[in-house]
């Protein structure tokens, strides 16, 4: 993305207002209307530019044709949430959405099109054709980039890269900033706020496969935790169910638009085998496809199914999926000739920070937007193409409240606590951290990935337990303060999963009862008490809300 970004080397004194730690389409959406009430510092850990939403492929979902409307797209919504998202939460999406859309447009966003038309893409379990695209697969990379160049107009944003976000900084039961660690030099600092908006993804990384960044390792979840906030539906793990799948390639997504543009699957044999599963065959939601594709792998004995789009045009495809096409061709695989072998990977949280229609969290003064946050949105499996839009929409919300949020407590400052205050004393490194995380994805992804039990989820949360204790204590570096962010967030997730005994959505339970069970409409809450993860005052549990 030729973009140029000014970003400050080092800073120890910010004039800031307000704090947003994240740079992707949610970080920089609320930054750009933060910047309209105040001075802005926006937070990112290594590079500002690099963030799960720059290799978002498939699109952006919001009712602009035709033959569309917001009730459908709600109720599209809906139907692949399984009955948990919040109504009024997706009704803030798909309403809000179009204008979203057309003021990124305004701000230089550029959506394919086929003459004067938007042209509109099909993906899974939508009912309509409401995928908007960029370059063909390049639509996340596309959206930054205007908000990018938007967020560079604004006077009062400052962007400061290579800046790892340590902990929240709570006093007085409020958060009112961050302490920071300088990556280059390794010096901390507290950088206080008016209110702090997190911004900072999914956690992807805690598993072996993953289409995320290296960077997403859950440091906003966690950081959330830490300080008291309340986490919802961490058991909600989206399994992509088309990753590139080669022995010495990192997993590369294959976008559902793909199969929305008539992409089949079939197993090792070359038998296609969707519709054994579903009517919808290739087109059935996401989390129904990767376990069809999970039963094939088990079934044939092998570790892929493949991928055909060799029945398309081959121009067509090199002008549809440009980006999916080269990254195939520098594996040897030209995807217009040859199946790609692909199989499932974990994509995305539904679950996260918990936070209201505004983006307000159980902790005052800290707000979360995109992937790091639960607005409801999603329910128990996010629909196809949502997320973009959920950024833009929920990151400008959560701006708004935290404006208002920042006029109600005045400017009254009290005292903050110090560096020192915060752990600022000898710091510990992890003995053998990159063992240590792979490890623990190689855990997460065997015993707490697709299909899931009890004996499994139990397993795992001892092992996490163990290595729980031994992260729970101030790190130096980068590198050991993420696997930290790994474990407590792997342990929320596998506790959460282990309290849901029914499969819905994309939590699966192979020792699922058939009976409904109560609460299967409940919400899973995960927050840590004064010394221990409670709730109720019950050690290791995970409390649940209607």
């Amino acid at each position: 993305m030729a973009v140029s970004t000014r970003v400050t080397s080092s800073l120890r004194s910010p004039d800031a207002e307000f704090l947003v730690i994240g740079g992707g389409v949610a970080g920089l959406r609320a930054a750009i209307e933060l910047s309209r009430h105040g001075r802005v510092l926006m937070l990112t850990k290594g590079n500002p530019l690099e963030s799960s939403s720059i290799y978002a492929q498939g699109g952006v979902a919001v009712a602009l044709s035709e033959e569309d409307d917001v009730s459908i797209h709600l109720n599209d919504t809906l139907k692949a949430g399984h009955g948990l998202c919040r109504r009024e939460a997706v009704r803030v999406l798909v309403e809000e959405g179009p204008g979203r859309i057309r003021e990124l447009i305004a701000w230089g966003a550029r959506f394919d099109k086929i003459g004067s038309k938007f042209a509109f893409a099909h993906e899974a379990a939508h009912s309509r054709s409401r995928i908007l695209r960029a370059r063909g697969d390049a639509t996340g990379n596309e959206m930054v980039r205007a908000l990018t160049v938007q967020a560079r107009r604004q006077k009062h944003i400052q962007r400061l890269g290579h800046h790892f976000t340590v902990d929240l900084v709570v006093a007085d039961g409020r958060c009112r900033g961050a302490l920071v660690l300088d990556e280059a030099t390794g010096d901390r600092f507290v950088i206080p706020a008016r209110a702090v908006i997190l911004s900072t993804g999914g956690a992807g990384q805690i598993y072996a496969r993953t289409t995320n960044p290296p960077n997403a390792t859950g440091d906003g979840m966690a950081m959330a935790y830490r300080a008291g906030a309340i986490l919802e539906d961490m058991e909600f793990v989206q399994f992509h169910p088309t990753a590139l799948y080669l022995p010495n390639s990192p997993p590369f997504l294959l976008s559902e638009a793909i199969r929305g543009e008539g992409g089949r699957l079939r197993n090792i044999k070359g038998e296609l085998f969707m519709h054994r599963y579903h009517p919808d065959g290739a087109l059935a939601p996401r989390d129904i496809v990767s376990r069809a594709i999970w039963s094939e792998m088990a079934a044939t004995r092998s570790r892929h199914v493949y991928l055909d789009a060799t029945h398309l045009s081959a121009s067509f495809t090199k002008q549809r999926f440009p980006t999916i096409y080269s990254t195939c061709l520098r594996y040897d695989i030209d995807m217009t000739e040859e199946w790609i072998p692909v199989s499932p990977s974990a994509h995305y949280m539904m679950g996260g920070v918990r936070t209201d229609m505004q983006g307000a969290t159980s902790l005052p003064g800290l707000f979360a937007a995109g992937e790091v946050a639960c607005s409801g949105v999603h329910g128990a499996n996010r629909l196809a193409s949502n997320s973009l839009l959920e950024g833009l929409v929920f990151g400008r919300r959560a701006a708004l409240a935290a404006v208002a949020y920042a006029k109600r407590q005045g400017r009254t400052v009290g005292a903050l606590p110090t560096e020192r205050d915060l752990g600022g004393g000898s710091r510990a490194s992890l003995e053998d951290a990159e063992k240590l995380r792979s490890s623990l994805r190689r855990v997460m992804w065997g015993k707490v990935g697709l299909a899931r039990t009890g004996d499994s989820l139990a397993g795992a949360l001892g092992q996490l337990t163990r290595w729980e204790r031994l992260v729970n204590r101030p790190f130096a570096s980068r590198r050991d303060l993420e696997v930290k962010n790994m474990v407590q967030v792997a342990r929320c997730v596998a506790e959460a999963a282990l309290w849901r005994a029914d499969s819905v959505g994309a939590h699966y339970r192979a020792d699922a009862s058939k009976a409904a069970r109560p609460g299967r409409t409940q919400h899973s809450r995960v927050q840590l008490g004064s010394e221990k993860l409670q709730v109720k005052g019950k050690k290791l549990k995970v409390k649940s809300e209607k």
